[in-house]
């Protein structure tokens, strides 16, 4: 009837770099890729056993050497830090190379703060060589280095082992394993399921950031919220209209390090109201040719993957074979455009925007606020698995592969463990969204952290009971 779904396990992720990535005598960033997926050069490979490639996907320059460095920096400072409690971790970015531009992204260790870096095509002076996404080494040593890097002059980049360089290594690599918990991987499907909803709200210029970001308080994990004033924004202890969610505003202090560069500071979030409840924001900053992006959960002690945004959007069944219709047209745009693919796919717009959301709930595809459009890329890992194990939507399949979920009337009866929960819905509409379960889940978080699996359960169970009606 249904295919049941087991809780997901932490998996390792195994890093081969050629190399460790450093900061040569000559000032040469030289970055080390290991293992994903190229398309348009051949990867270089440690040795002639099994091991994965290793992609060269860049050579040249960036147009400013010191704010390029300190960008990178800020963007491994997230990936080391654990915002709520002393638990170093370290994970390696992710970077992507598209027909326009790099992009680096990152999570903190506790899965609360999602960081990207965009180097745009203004900045870019060089040989894209491959496209494609893979992890990129940032160790110790060459953090070091980039907070010693200073000057206006461009910066050599290489992104991925030379040939001629590697083939003499024979097998030798730089190798480090890491635990990869299901929680960190959905989050970069919860990050573009949530961002998808923002809108601009606000814009400071560099003078004005600075001093906002200045008058943060520096301790504690109070909710706050920011409000237009003027040319700036003030801090608020309660959600009014217009107002920007700033859960635990100490995770922004990556961005007072690079507003010395002169870049507008641009918030984007959900449209609230009066007394709303804390919620994801993004802080995004101007760097000459390139953009720097923090993307905060509604509490810096919840992680982006128990969100549940991108849930939902693994239940539309329908829209997997559209799904693969349409990344099979993708080739890492930079922005993506729609009605193009509605065109080359022989699809609607709007099943063209589900098949997106579908592929965005696995991590093929991301989200950028400011064009307002996905990006391609193809995780260097399963992400698909750990969404689709995500344990409240294997819990939904567990209910109803147990017959525990039974129509009632317009509404849903989900008998789940002592209790008997009712899901209603505004009409028998098999893709009516719920509007209320009576579990304590809902109760606490209404729709803000996602569906609860009683809601899930039911919207599976209305989904199949017209699969059956329709034959």
């Amino acid at each position: 009837m249904y295919a049941a779904r087991m809780p997901a396990t932490s998996a390792t992720q195994t890093y081969r770099y050629m190399r460790a990535s450093s900061m040569t005598d000559t000032g040469v960033l030289d970055l080390q890729t290991s293992g994903g997926i190229a398309h348009g050069a051949e990867a270089a490979r440690p040795g002639t056993g099994d091991a994965p490639g290793n992609p060269r996907f860049f050579s040249g320059f960036l147009a400013e050497a010191e704010p390029a460095a300190a960008g990178l920096l800020g963007l491994a400072n997230v990936a080391a830090t654990h915002y709520f409690r002393r638990a170093p971790s370290f994970r390696d970015p992710v970077v992507t190379c598209d027909a326009e531009r790099l992009r680096f992204e990152s999570f903190s260790a506790c899965c609360g703060v999602y960081a990207r870096l965009d180097v745009l095509p203004e900045a870019i002076d060089g040989e894209r060589l491959a496209r494609g996404t893979t992890n990129v080494d940032i160790n110790d040593a060459l953090r070091l280095s980039l907070g010693r890097v200073r000057g206006a002059e461009p910066m050599r980049l290489d992104v991925g082992p030379e040939a001629l360089k590697v083939t003499t290594l024979d097998g030798a690599v730089v190798e480090r394993k890491v635990p990869l918990p299901g929680r960190w991987l959905r989050g970069f499907a919860e990050v573009q399921a949530l961002t998808a909803r923002f809108e601009p709200q606000a814009r400071l210029s560099a003078v004005d950031g600075l001093r906002f970001l200045r008058s943060l308080p520096s301790g504690g994990r109070a909710s706050l919220w920011a409000v237009p004033a003027g040319r700036s924004l003030r801090l608020t202890s309660r959600a009014v209209p217009g107002a920007v969610s700033l859960p635990d505003p100490a995770r922004l202090k990556e961005l007072l390090a690079l507003l010395r560069f002169g870049g507008a500071l641009t918030v984007f979030g959900p449209v609230l109201a009066a007394g709303s409840v804390p919620v994801s924001s993004c802080w995004l900053l101007e760097l000459p040719g390139m953009r720097f992006t923090l993307t905060l959960s509604p509490q810096a002690t919840r992680g982006f993957s128990g969100e549940g945004a991108a849930l939902t959007a693994l239940l539309q069944e329908e829209s997997s074979e559209d799904a693969l219709a349409v990344v099979a047209l993708l080739d890492y745009e930079g922005r993506i455009e729609p009605e193009e693919l509605c065109e080359r796919a022989g699809l609607s717009r709007e099943r063209v925007r589900a098949a997106l959301s579908m592929l965005g709930s696995s991590g093929r595809v991301g989200f950028d606020p400011v064009d307002a459009a996905y990006f391609h890329r193809e995780l260097p890992y399963e992400a698909a698995r750990a969404m689709r194990d995500n344990p409240r939507l294997a819990a939904a399949y567990a209910l109803c592969d147990a017959d525990l979920v039974k129509t009632h009337g317009d509404n849903v009866r989900v008998l789940s463990g002592e209790s008997d929960h009712l899901v209603r819905f505004t009409s028998p509409n098999p893709d009516a969204e719920p509007i209320s379960c009576t579990c304590a889940w809902w109760a606490r978080y209404q729709a803000g952290r996602g569906p609860c699996k009683h809601t899930l359960a039911a919207l599976l169970h209305r989904r199949h009971v017209d699969a059956l009606e329709g034959e």
